[in-house]
C-alpha cells in the first residue's frame, strides 16, 4: 500500500485512535476521522493530513459515502462499559457497527479492513468478550482483506489502567480489588499503533489475527501496587473473594457508563487471563516496550530520561 492513500478511521477519539491518527499522518497517509460530533475532535485538526468529518457511522448510506476512495478502513470502536448490566450497548458498538462497516465497505468498493478486537474475544459469558467474538466472526466470514488485532490491556499516558490506579491510590486509604490474581501482558499504545501501520504495508497480514502483548505478565494486584509506588503511595490492597468481587460489580452496574469504575461484566471478563504465548508485535517486526520504561515517566513525572535513552539505544 502506498503511504499517500486515504485511511478512514472509526474510533479516532479513543485512547488508541489519538495515537494511531498521529502515526498514520506522520507516515504520509491522508486520514479521515469519522465522528458524530466534529467539535469534540478539534485537537486532531492540528495535523496537516487529517480531516475530521461529522458522520453517523451507524447509517449505512452515510458511512459508505465517507468510505469512498479509501485505501483502507480502521475500526477501533469499542466499549468496556455499558448502560446497566445488559448486552445492548456492547451489541451496538461491536456487532451492529461491524456489520454496518462491512456492508458500507462493499458498497464503496473498499477491501482493506483493520479491525480492533481483544484477547479472549468470544470466550466466556462476558458481554464484552462475547460481542468482540461475534464481531470477529463477521469479519472473518466477509470477503474483505481483513486483519484483526487482539491486544491485552493497553497502557500509555492517559490510559485507564496505570493512570486510573495511580489516581485511586492517591485518594483511597485502602483499595478493594476484585480478581486481584487476573493476569495481563500490558502492551504499549504506540506499539499497537505501530502494529497497525506495519500491517498496512505487509500483504502477508491479510486474513490474519495478531495477539498483541507486552514482554511481561503481571497480575492485576501487581499492576495496582506498581501504580501506587509510582505516585508515592502504598495503600493496602484488599483482595476481594469472588463473591464480594461479584457484589462490587453489581453495586456499580447502575452507574452511567462514562463514570462506571467496575461492573459485573468486567468481573466476568477478568476470569480469563489476558496473555498470549504468540505475539503479533514480534511477527510484525516490533520490539514490545516494557511497562517500566514508560509508566514511571507519566505517573511519577521523575527523571527517567536515562532509562528511556538506554532502552531506545538497544532497539
Amino acid at each position: 500500500m502506498k503511504a499517500s492513500g486515504k485511511i478512514v478511521v472509526l474510533g479516532g477519539t479513543g485512547f488508541v485512535g489519538r495515537t494511531l491518527v498521529g502515526v498514520l499522518q506522520a507516515h504520509g497517509f491522508e486520514v479521515d476521522v469519522l465522528s458524530r460530533n466534529r467539535e469534540r475532535l478539534r485537537h486532531l485538526l492540528v495535523y496537516p493530513r487529517v480531516r475530521v468529518l461529522s458522520t453517523d457511522v451507524y447509517a449505512p448510506a452515510d458511512l459508505a459515502k465517507r468510505l469512498a476512495g479509501a485505501a483502507a478502513v480502521i475500526n477501533l470502536v469499542g466499549i468496556l462499559q455499558g448502560t446497566g448490566s445488559g448486552p445492548k450497548d456492547f451489541e451496538k458498538a461491536h456487532v451492529e457497527l461491524t456489520r454496518t462497516v462491512i456492508g458500507a465497505m462493499r458498497t464503496a468498493g473498499v477491501r482493506r479492513l483493520l479491525q480492533m478486537s481483544a484477547l479472549n474475544a468470544g470466550a466466556g459469558d462476558s458481554h464484552y468478550l462475547r460481542t468482540r467474538g461475534d464481531a470477529e466472526r463477521q469479519v472473518k466470514a466477509s470477503d474483505l482483506d481483513w486483519t484483526i488485532f487482539q491486544p491485552s490491556v493497553i497502557f500509555g499516558p492517559g490510559d485507564g489502567l496505570y493512570q486510573r490506579f495511580g489516581e485511586l491510590m492517591q485518594i483511597l486509604p485502602m483499595l478493594p480489588l476484585a480478581r486481584a490474581d487476573a493476569r495481563f501482558a500490558p502492551v504499549y499504545v504506540k506499539d499497537v499503533a505501530a502494529a497497525m501501520l506495519a500491517a498496512l504495508f505487509r500483504p502477508e497480514s491479510v486474513r490474519q489475527s495478531y495477539p498483541l502483548v507486552g514482554p511481561k505478565v503481571y497480575t492485576l494486584g501487581e499492576i495496582a501496587r506498581y501504580a501506587g509506588e509510582m505516585v508515592g503511595r502504598r495503600p493496602k490492597i484488599l483482595r476481594l473473594p469472588n463473591f464480594l468481587g461479584r457484589l462490587q460489580g453489581m453495586f456499580f452496574d447502575p452507574l452511567p457508563a462514562a463514570i462506571k469504575p467496575f461492573s459485573s461484566d468486567n468481573f466476568r471478563a477478568l476470569a480469563h487471563a489476558s496473555v498470549s504465548e504468540r505475539n503479533g508485535l514480534v511477527e510484525l517486526g516490533i520490539t514490545p516496550t516494557p511497562v517500566e520504561v514508560i509508566v514511571p515517566d507519566y505517573l511519577s513525572r521523575g527523571d527517567h530520561q536515562r532509562a528511556l535513552d538506554a532502552y531506545r539505544a538497544d532497539r
